[in-house]
């Protein structure tokens, strides 16, 4: 006989507790039988298994984008961002969710998954139950978050960088990034020319109103600040995000 009980929870609409639980317990026999015949088979077998997903939501800068926190490692050391579902070819979890109607975009980062939705107007309410479940299934499954290998998008350090480029990527890893991302977002180094850093906004910065306000007085003044041969910081986006953003206006 096998039973199975799936419970999901929102606590305080910030929290969804998920349980699992698997019993499986072998038929008794009639009392009768058991006194009267003896017999050489195994006890019954009484087999419980409980696995717990706790699964926390963290509000972001960004009215659109909520930040999941599974409780589990999404990716080792870096992050993706997935724009569209055809970016998404690589990642069992963003087909997953971008299947779940009002998705817009899918950020990964080392411990979390940042959600930014299609509008305002969409209820996160109405939103997050299937969010929750789909998470929840993913990691149930076993499968692996990435399956192929993608464009690595970090600031990891090349041959070719000079001594002012290693300098604003070692200023990137350690003093912003790290700040970025408890926001549910990542900055990401694209080039360095004329005395312009070029950063690509991702997760929840992507569309964020205060997003300007980030690059140019918190980002920009600490490079600056810093490192005397950065002129300004501007913004990179890429052709798929403009061709996206004019389909929805």
């Amino acid at each position: 006989m096998a039973a199975r009980w799936l419970q999901a929870a929102a606590l305080g609409g910030r929290f969804c507790h998920t349980a699992f639980r698997d019993i499986h317990v072998a038929a008794k026999q009639p009392l009768c039988r058991a006194v009267q015949k003896k017999s050489f088979l195994p006890l019954p077998v009484f087999h419980n298994t409980v696995r717990y997903m706790f699964i926390q939501t963290q509000d972001t800068p960004n009215p659109n984008s909520v930040k999941f926190i599974p409780g589990k490692q999404v990716l080792e050391s870096r992050t993706m961002e997935f724009s569209t579902p055809a970016a998404a070819f690589c990642s069992p979890l963003a087909r997953q969710l971008f299947r779940i109607e009002g998705v817009k975009s899918v950020f990964f980062g080392p411990d979390f998954i940042t959600i930014t939705k299609e509008s305002e107007v969409l209820d996160w309410n109405l939103l997050k139950p299937d969010i929750y479940a789909t998470i929840m299934d993913f990691f149930a499954s076993g499968l692996p978050v990435v399956t192929e290998e993608a464009p690595r998008t970090d600031t990891a350090s090349s041959e070719e960088d000079d001594e002012v480029v290693l300098m604003i990527k070692e200023l990137l890893d350690t003093r912003i990034r790290p700040t970025v991302q408890e926001d549910g977002g990542d900055v990401i180094y694209k080039g360095f020319e004329d005395g312009i850093v070029q950063l690509k906004l991702q997760g929840s910065c992507t569309s964020c109103p205060s997003s300007i306000i980030t690059l140019k007085n918190g980002i920009q003044n600490m490079l600056q600040f810093y490192i005397p041969e950065v002129e300004g910081v501007e913004q990179v986006v890429d052709d798929d995000e403009v061709e996206k953003g004019a389909n929805s206006t």
